[in-house]
C-alpha cells in the first residue's frame, strides 16, 4: 500500500512547495485548497508527472465538520503517514478595531482546524506504527504581533498542541514539530512586501525572504525517516531575523 500524504493549504506558496517535495520522496500527495482550483489542478500535474498521485480536495477550514471525513477518503487512498496543517491567513488589524467574529474565525481556521485534522489522522498513523505531523506556526507566534494578536495568539497556540501531541504520540512511534517561517516571498506577504520590502529587509541578517521552497525543504526533512528522533521541537527559518 503506497504511503500518502496530507497538507493543507497546498494550492500555492510554502504549502504547494511542500506538496511537491513530497512528491519527490515518495509519497502520493492529497492537498486542500479554498478556492483557487486552477493552480490546484495545476499542481496535480507537475506532481503526476513526478509519477506520484494527486488529489487537490477543495475545502474552507472554517467548515469544520468536514475534516473528519475528508481525513478518512483520504485514508483510503493509501496508508495516511504525512500530515501537514499550513493552511491559515493573515489578517492585519489594530488590536482596538479586533471583533470577537475576527478573533474566533482566526482560532478556528488556524488551531481548531489542525486539532482537528491531527485528531482525524492518528488512527491512522497508530494503524501504521508510523506517523509525521508538522504544524506550520509563525515567527508571529515566538515575537507577537501589534497588528494581529488574534493571528499571534493562534500560531503561539499551535505550539502548544504540538508539544502535547509530541508527548502523547511518542509512545506509538509518531513525530510532532512544528516550523516558524519568517518573512516568505508568498501571495501572503506580497501587500507587506511591496509596501515596506525595504524597511524588513534591512532587519533580517541574511538580507532576504525566504523562497517558499526553503521551508518545504524543512518540513519535508521532518516528515522524512531520518527525523524519527525529532519530536515536540519548533523550527525557526527567518533568516536570522529572530536568533534562539
Amino acid at each position: 500500500m503506497s504511503r500518502v500524504a496530507l497538507v493543507t493549504g497546498g494550492s500555492r506558496g510554502i504549502g504547494a512547495a511542500t506538496v511537491l517535495r513530497l512528491a519527490q520522496m515518495g509519497y502520493d500527495v492529497a492537498f486542500t485548497y479554498r478556492v483557487e482550483e486552477e493552480k490546484a489542478r495545476a499542481l496535480a500535474k507537475k506532481v503526476e508527472e513526478l509519477g506520484r498521485r494527486a488529489w487537490p480536495i477543495q475545502l474552507n477550514l472554517e467548515e469544520l465538520w468536514r475534516i473528519k471525513g475528508v481525513v478518512d477518503e483520504v485514508e483510503k487512498l493509501g496508508s495516511l503517514v504525512v500530515l501537514v496543517n499550513n493552511a491559515g491567513y493573515v489578517q492585519r488589524i489594530a488590536p482596538e478595531d479586533l471583533s470577537l467574529a475576527d478573533w474566533e474565525k482566526m482560532i478556528r481556521v488556524s488551531l481548531t482546524a489542525p486539532f482537528l485534522f491531527i485528531q482525524a489522522a492518528v488512527p491512522h498513523m497508530k494503524k501504521a506504527s508510523f506517523g509525521r505531523i508538522v504544524n506550520v506556526s509563525s515567527l508571529r507566534a515566538l515575537t507577537g504581533s501589534a497588528h494581529g494578536v488574534h493571528y499571534a495568539a493562534a500560531k503561539a497556540g499551535l505550539l502548544g498542541l504540538t508539544k502535547s501531541y509530541a508527548l502523547a504520540l511518542a509512545p506509538f512511534g509518531i513525530t510532532v514539530n512544528a516550523v516558524c517561517p519568517g518573512f516568505v516571498n508568498t501571495d501572503i506577504n506580497k501587500e507587506q512586501l511591496e509596501k515596506h520590502g525595504a524597511e524588513i529587509l534591512r532587519q533580517i541578517p541574511l538580507g532576504r525572504v525566504a523562497d517558499p521552497a526553503e521551508v518545504a525543504a524543512l518540513i519535508a526533512f521532518l516528515c522524512s525517516e531520518e527525523a524519527g528522533y525529532i519530536t515536540g521541537a519548533t523550527f525557526s527559518i527567518n533568516g536570522g531575523l529572530r536568533m534562539d
